[in-house]
């Protein structure tokens, strides 16, 4: 390919969220460093913000195609040499499509391939790597071609598999922002909070952890990303206590450096895990939606972010809500009030993504696409 043209397939709504978006747009800043010409297909509804994300990186956007017969046709019309998948709700027979069509496939999952025939496959989650309950795969080391097992596995793939947070996607604002080195244990009397659930908070969780913060008595600044106005008035509702300022504020692209300048960052665990890892924030993650629960399970085991437990219950009611806040509270009064914990979590996380995945699967990728090409 002299100058590979690349598709990429996802979607974006308050509904949905934006973490498909935002892996797929960290792909696409790798692939046009390569010198690729980059199409994104899909819906990006009512996130003025992500298309201009779009258009600042002279990104075409064109809406659609959902079923197979349409994937192709777009894939020909646009003169593609690779399209990228990822997708919960497209026909998994639309990766198989476009094989046959001869272009080239990959299929980013979370563990489940859905049944997608695919070239190559991505699983950028913390220990999809490593043998064990959730795991996409048994892996030798970084890259190699194994079969899918645990919940949800389709049987054996039959295009290659990328698992685990070596391949994990990283924007350029995220990357250039990594600190040197992992921040050092700092001592401060009302320490910095972000809190901040994907780009949409499509679930609600900012009013729920904001009252869970406040709960624990500790003095801080607490600045609060509302993706949605009725979040904001509920955000604002909250009372704070002594010695606490709580500041909703819009999403916005200066996410990176809020990240870096906070002692403290709770958020979802979905894939600003990785985000927060590679810049070295000291974080607490709620589950917030059931796609989840594996990778927060194994962050959290693994000591790379603290964890806060399952949206639903800390939304319950009665004695297990109750109780189950309170534990969330205490977890975080654990970390507000220690440095030295703090600096913990942030020197594994720092060490564990290092933020060159996206140039990973890029590598593999072209390489795949490459020996594919050549006579024989």
């Amino acid at each position: 390919m002299s100058t590979p043209r690349v598709g990429l397939r996802c979607d974006a709504s308050p509904r949905r969220g934006v973490g498909h978006l935002v892996r797929c747009l960290a792909l696409a800043e790798e692939f046009l460093a390569r010198g690729a010409h980059v199409t994104v297909f899909g819906a990006v509804e009512r996130l003025d913000w992500a298309t201009a994300e779009l258009a600042a990186r002279g990104i075409p956007l064109h809406p659609g195609p959902d079923s197979p017969a349409e994937l192709v046709e777009a894939a020909r019309r646009h003169h593609l040499d690779v399209m990228v998948l990822d997708s919960y709700e497209l026909d998994p027979a639309g990766a198989g499509a476009l094989r046959a069509a001869g272009v080239y496939t990959l299929a980013i999952i979370d563990g489940d391939s859905r049944g997608q025939v695919a070239d190559l496959y991505l699983d950028q989650n913390f220990g999809a790597d490593l043998p064990g309950p959730g795991s996409a795969a048994e892996l030798t080391g970084p890259g190699a071609g194994a079969a899918l097992t645990g919940p949800g596995a389709r049987g054996e793939l039959p295009g290659r598999l990328l698992a685990g947070s070596g391949y994990a996607l990283l924007r350029d604002a995220v990357v250039t922002a990594r600190p040197p080195v992992a921040p050092p244990a700092t001592a401060v009397s009302r320490p910095r909070v972000l809190a901040f659930f994907g780009g949409t908070d499509a679930v609600g969780a900012a009013p729920v952890l904001t009252r869970v913060l406040v709960a624990t008595g500790h003095p801080m600044d607490l600045t609060v990303i509302v993706g949605r106005p009725e979040t904001e008035a509920e955000v604002e509702d909250v009372t704070p206590g002594r010695g606490q300022i709580i500041r909703p504020v819009p999403p916005t692209t200066s996410l990176p450096t809020l990240i870096t300048e906070a002692d403290l960052v709770v958020s979802a665990a979905g894939t600003s895990t990785w985000e927060l890892c590679c810049l070295g924030a000291p974080a607490a993650l709620v589950c917030v939606v059931d796609n989840q629960r594996e990778s927060y399970a194994r962050v959290v085991r693994h000591g790379l972010a603290a964890g806060l437990g399952e949206l639903p219950e800390l939304t319950a009611g009665g004695v297990a809500g109750r109780a189950a806040r309170a534990t969330a509270a205490r977890t975080l009064h654990g970390l507000l009030s220690s440095p030295q914990r703090r600096a913990t979590l942030a020197a594994r996380g720092w060490s564990t993504i290092d933020g060159q995945g996206r140039s990973r699967v890029v590598d593999a990728l072209f390489d795949a696409v490459h020996a594919a090409a050549l006579p024989g």
